[in-house]
């Protein structure tokens, strides 16, 4: 990501665009959700766009927003989730070197992370996809949760905790057959 500000609000939609949807998509597990969340998203950051004084990067001010877009939507919600595949656009490209058994096995570990993350509490999904999908620092993901970075890192934990005990029956190697 680029450190500087923009010159108009059309160069952040157009530079962070798929950026804001990705976050909104990991956080909500719905693409139709994750649309709505972008543009109301995008909506506020235009409305606060003359008050962004770049004391942050953009897109740390754009994953605050987004996410306070998706964690306002879910608490409106408030009904259960469910896991929804994404569309084919948030897919890994197969790699083809790998044997059809190993790609099956791949698209199934990621559909199972899919559905861990859904599961996650708000505060911890977005611990975790800020910090773990989408690859910020732990500074930058504390800042656009407006937390601390100890904060930050106890939220990963726990996050990280219930993902590993939500897979462990599914990576666990099968003994041996008698």
């Amino acid at each position: 990501m680029t450190t500087e500000k923009p010159s108009t609000f059309e160069e952040v939609v157009e530079r962070y665009g798929d950026f804001v949807y990705n976050v909104a998509l990991r956080m909500t597990s719905d693409p139709v959700e994750a649309q709505d969340v972008t543009q109301e998203a995008f909506l506020d950051a235009f409305r606060a766009w003359d008050r962004f004084r770049g004391d942050s990067q953009v897109s740390t001010w754009l994953y605050r927003i987004t996410v306070n877009r998706s964690l306002m939507r879910a608490r409106k919600d408030k009904r259960e989730r469910s896991l929804v595949q994404g569309g084919i656009e948030d897919r890994e490209i197969v790699d083809w070197t790998q044997g059809p058994e190993q790609a099956a096995m791949s698209a199934e570990l990621t559909d199972k992370l899919e559905e861990g993350l859904a599961l996650l509490p708000e505060d911890l999904r977005a611990a975790v996809v800020l910090r773990d999908v989408q690859g910020l620092s732990n500074e930058e993901a504390a800042q656009s949760l407006d937390i601390t970075v100890p904060a930050l890192k106890a939220r990963l934990h726990r996050g990280r905790v219930l993902l590993r005990k939500f897979l462990q029956d599914y990576v666990r190697a099968p003994g041996p057959v008698s």
